[in-house]
């Protein structure tokens, strides 16, 4: 059967309004296409039909907005809508267990709530994370529970989400999309429909489990080049060498098909992808009987770090002869990356519980972090402003450096700490003037491999 074959304008259904979902519906929609948006969370709905967006992405609040109530864009808890549409994309949330198998209970229930309401000649992708097999194993007989057949009645195949919060937008107007279908007509339905939907390159792969397997490569390899970098700014500190001029000459040529791009060193890796992404990886290729030492490596390397930084902070203040329960730290930043409010695992919590025990009092900011997730999950109050967190301290810890904070005055930070104070920095990066700049305020400059 030829799936969207007489369909001029789809319309779509995206199932899972979280991150991803909302900004891929933001985007359809700003193109044209006619969303409906289903979630099974009611307030995240009348959040979402007011034009309130949860996640801080930029430029997301702004189009949902725009789209959120008018034609374009519509939002609700029932999963019958799914039956206007002619795509449905399944974006919800698909995180692992400790062992790196798949919870697989959102996953499971959407797609049986679809199963219900789906008709035939519908094409429906997948696009949460997860372990090859699961669309033909999982999604599939779930689908086919309210009596329609995949690949006849029904377009199935995995689109892998591969977005970076921060840049999602942008990367959604020009990442490539990669498909995989159950059979070669999916396939081509799919491409049609992000080549019409986004306008974007899309390349199309063999099967679903390619196409699941892309995701998982793509943050396979994110990790461990993060875990190199980690180890590269290591190495070059018992040099004395700043590793960020080593990396930045080294990634001047060309190898395999593009550039030596080593990333850069940090206080740890977090988010939702990169911490569990090699582990669903290791577990599938357990349970094929595949042994495979690297995702090991580069995770105990990653998980590592927050200590690694939080000892960079102890042993300055045992140098100088500080009592550790007399000291104090303010950590600007709580968010697993730049210019993004996420929590979700941040490598800056471990940091904090680290200092902590070692009898340091910590006082937190950040501009972009919701506050009441920050209380929750610091167990602490946190500063109203990045002067406040530094009032008296040995240490300003720089963990997150987003594009509001570039408005700090240097000068009022330095009359806000105790003299000789540290400055470290665990993802700032700052230049050389910048360092030089608060060097001239008072501060000694220390980086995660600088």
């Amino acid at each position: 059967m030829r799936f969207l074959a007489d369909v001029e304008q789809p319309t779509v259904a995206v199932v899972g309004l979280g991150y991803v979902g909302s900004c891929v519906a933001g985007a359809l929609a700003d193109r044209g296409a006619h969303v409906i948006g289903i979630d099974k969370d009611a307030t995240r709905v009348a959040e979402l039909a007011a034009g309130h967006v949860r996640v801080n992405e930029p430029g997301l609040s702004e189009l949902m907005a725009r789209c959120s109530g008018g034609p374009q864009l519509r939002v609700t808890d029932e999963y019958r809508a799914a039956a206007e549409a002619d795509v449905v994309l399944v974006t919800v949330g698909t995180p692992a267990c400790d062992d790196g198998a798949l919870a697989d209970e959102q996953l499971a229930v959407a797609c049986r709530e679809l199963g219900r309401h789906l008709r035939r000649g519908q094409l429906v992708i997948a696009k949460s994370t997860v372990p090859p097999g699961t669309t033909r194993d999982l999604v599939v007989p779930l689908l086919e529970s309210g009596g329609l057949r995949c690949g006849e009645d029904l377009g199935v195949a995995f689109s892998p989400e591969r977005l970076s919060e921060g840049s999602a937008l942008r990367e959604l107007a020009t990442f490539p999309m990669v498909v995989g279908g159950i059979c070669p007509d999916s396939s081509r339905a799919a491409q049609d429909f992000w080549q019409r939907g986004l306008g974007v390159e899309v390349r199309v792969v063999e099967s679903v489990e390619a196409a699941e397997i892309v995701k998982l490569v793509n943050n396979w390899w994110i990790d461990h080049n993060i875990a190199l970098a980690n180890e590269v700014g290591k190495f070059c500190t018992a040099f004395e060498v700043d590793s960020l001029q080593v990396i930045s000459a080294a990634n001047t040529i060309h190898r395999g098909n593009g550039p030596v791009n080593v990333l850069l060193p940090s206080v740890g890796v977090g988010g939702s992808c990169l911490t569990k992404d090699p582990w669903m990886v290791q577990r599938a290729a357990r349970d094929r009987d595949v042994a495979l030492h690297t995702v090991t490596t580069a995770r105990e390397v990653n998980d590592s770090m927050p200590h690694y930084t939080a000892e960079l902070v102890l042993g300055d203040l045992r140098g100088r002869g500080r009592e550790l329960e007399e000291s104090a730290v303010a950590v600007l930043g709580l968010a697993y990356k730049n210019n993004t409010g996420d929590l979700r695992e941040t490598p800056t919590l471990p940091m904090v519980d680290q200092l902590r025990r070692a009898g340091v009092s910590v006082t937190v900011h950040d501009p972009l972090a919701d506050p009441g997730e920050i209380a929750s999950k610091f167990d602490t109050t946190p500063c109203a402003s990045a002067y406040d967190a530094a009032a008296g301290v040995d240490c300003v810890a720089v963990l997150a450096w987003h594009q509001v904070m570039t408005e700090l005055d240097f000068g009022e930070l330095g009359r806000a700490v105790n003299e000789e104070c540290l400055l470290l920095d665990g993802r700032a990066y700052f230049d050389g003037d910048t360092i030089a700049e608060l060097e001239n305020r008072g501060f000694r400059y220390r980086g995660v491999g600088r």
